[in-house]
């Protein structure tokens, strides 16, 4: 199936936006060229489009929140077709989290009605196509550890999304949390 995509550059590097009818489809975080960011959405059936207003409220909100700017993602349409219901639990409950606040995989399931389930959570989530819209950067393990991060850049790049959220990992527990620990 074939959807439109456009990119743009932000601080962080290209980012990459797909949509379809029913909302965004794919978020693709930058890799260290362009091109190769281009290229995996071309495979997976995407088409260069001109945005419509709506994308390119989208985009710029993109462009702002790598920036630093505070920028909530929760009132964007997203296209969950391909997603299980599990998966849809799992990034509908993420999509709560607001700007800079974080919890565990395990706190993550259990707000969406899956108790015990976070290592099935963190394989969710590492399927997530809308990165950013569904902020899977905002879910640590267990004590607040980073963890795993399936965007180019792995936990790097997770430190980075959070650090523009003003989350900050240490010794000083200076981010709010949204569930127990």
């Amino acid at each position: 199936m074939t959807y439109a995509y456009e990119m743009v550059d932000t601080a962080l590097g290209w980012i990459g936006l797909g949509w379809g009818e029913k909302g965004v489809r794919r978020l693709l975080l930058p890799h260290s060229d362009p091109s190769i960011t281009e290229r995996k959405l071309v495979s997976e059936g995407a088409r260069r489009q001109v945005p419509t207003d709506e994308i390119s409220g989208i985009l710029d909100r993109i462009r702002q929140y790598s920036d630093g700017k505070y920028v909530e993602f929760d009132d964007i349409p997203v296209d969950m077709d391909s997603a299980d219901a599990f998966e849809r639990a799992i990034y509908l409950a993420a999509r709560k989290l607001g700007f800079g606040i974080i919890t565990t995989y395990g706190g993550l399931a259990e707000a969406a009605g899956h108790p015990g389930k976070a290592r099935e959570t963190g394989t969710a989530l590492g399927r997530n196509p809308v990165p950013l819209i569904v902020p899977c950067h905002r879910i640590l393990t267990a004590g607040k550890k980073i963890g795993g991060f399936s965007a180019p850049g792995g936990a790097a790049t997770k430190q980075k999304l959070l650090e523009i959220e003003g989350v900050r990992l240490g010794p000083a527990p200076d981010a709010q949390t949204a569930f127990e620990f």
